[in-house]
């Protein structure tokens, strides 16, 4: 069970940078001129780095959420991802992204991985 425990945190970390991974590839293939796609490309992951920095990182976080502060800073950061994610490509990616880190989310709290 141990190992089951490590590959779903590993899942998580993953999800993570599929997070940033989907901010760069939307700034990046917004229709708009080159540099504002660049911009838009640095700047998109940037926002989603300092809001996890601040509210969501498993070691310190600066201002830590708990319960339903929780739950709604993961739906409001993963959503906002898998909808980049399906404007960028397709949106059954971003369905999927979404679908991924719900049972995730799931299985973390069943097994004790993150509380409430």
């Amino acid at each position: 069970m141990s190992v089951l425990k490590g590959a779903n945190l590993l899942v998580m970390f993953l999800l993570e940078l599929c997070v940033l991974g989907s901010a760069v590839w939307w700034g990046a293939t917004v229709s708009a001129p080159v540099v504002m796609r660049i911009l838009l490309a640095i700047a998109a992951p940037a926002v989603f780095i300092v809001v996890w920095a601040l509210f969501g990182a498993a070691k310190d976080p600066r201002f830590p959420q708990k319960g339903w502060r929780r739950i709604a800073l993961e739906v409001a950061w993963f959503g906002a991802a898998a909808l980049l994610l399906g404007l960028a490509w397709m949106p059954i990616a971003g369905a999927t992204l979404f679908a991924i880190w719900f049972v995730n989310g799931v299985l973390r709290l069943v097994w004790g991985q993150q509380e409430l």
